[in-house]
């Protein structure tokens, strides 16, 4: 079965439980982020920690970044959104632009969109030629493996959501005056797209899924239980690389 095949079953948590499950997943995140920020423990930063997020339209990535962080020091997060590149940036290699928003040691950044764009809008809707979406899996998954390999912990988040809870959600929205500027005719004319998009997904997890980069494909449906995947998730990947490194996760508690 695909991996976005087999995150197609909804799964529902129930609003209590959900509610219970996200609140002691934001306090577990919010002890290892401070001892990545060396606030706890031997006072010593920790390595950096990216969290990217990459989804369809309507997917719940933003409902999943603000749980995610809500919790946390503004002060010590950065939350960075990637849209279509401008004229300038468009001058270098697609990576570039992403370089300046990566954390260093001891921060956290979680990436709205990233460098993914260039095998999937980019290569879906012309903007790339075939001959560089094509060579940009190897270039990023190298650039993910020189990231990883200085330190980074790297959790790469792909929201699913079904096509039809997608159409639910973009007639929500317009009928809704306060978020209908979230929809827009792009978003439509996307979705009638949505079986080269699949294509285009199912070849990025497939090449670009790394032992130290690997992607979590959340069933979001529920946004209740995606939500709280998100954050379970990425305490499981910080408290396994910690452990690996030697770091006393007691000092958390």
């Amino acid at each position: 079965m695909s991996r976005l095949g087999s995150a197609a079953a909804p799964v529902d948590l129930g609003r209590k439980k959900a509610a219970a499950r996200l609140e002691r997943a934001q306090q577990r995140l919010l002890r290892l982020r401070l001892l990545l920020g060396g606030q706890l423990g031997e006072h010593k930063i920790g390595p950096p920690l990216c969290v990217l997020f990459e989804g369809w339209d309507a997917s719940g990535k933003g409902g999943a970044i603000k749980r995610l962080v809500a919790p946390l020091d503004p002060r010590h997060v950065r939350v960075s959104q990637f849209a279509a590149p401008t004229y300038d940036e468009k001058r270098h290699h697609f990576l570039q632009r992403f370089w300046a928003v990566l954390p260093g040691w001891g921060g956290m950044t979680v990436l709205d969109r990233s460098w993914y764009g260039r095998v999937l809008v980019e290569r879906v809707e012309g903007y790339a030629s075939e001959e560089q979406w094509s060579r940009a899996y190897e270039e990023i998954v190298e650039f993910e493996r020189t990231l990883t390999a200085e330190g980074m912990i790297l959790v790469k988040f792909w929201m699913h959501v079904s096509d039809a809870e997608q159409l639910e959600r973009f007639r929500s929205r317009a009928r809704d005056p306060l978020r209908a500027w979230k929809l827009t005719d792009e978003d439509w004319r996307n979705r009638e797209r949505r079986a080269d998009y699949e294509a285009a997904v199912e070849q990025m997890l497939a090449r670009t899924d790394k032992p130290r980069a690997g992607w979590h494909v959340v069933p979001g449906d529920d946004k209740q239980y995606a939500r709280v995947a998100v954050v379970e998730q990425v305490c499981r990947t910080v408290e396994r690389e910690l452990t690996e490194r030697g770091y006393d996760l007691h000092d958390a508690d």
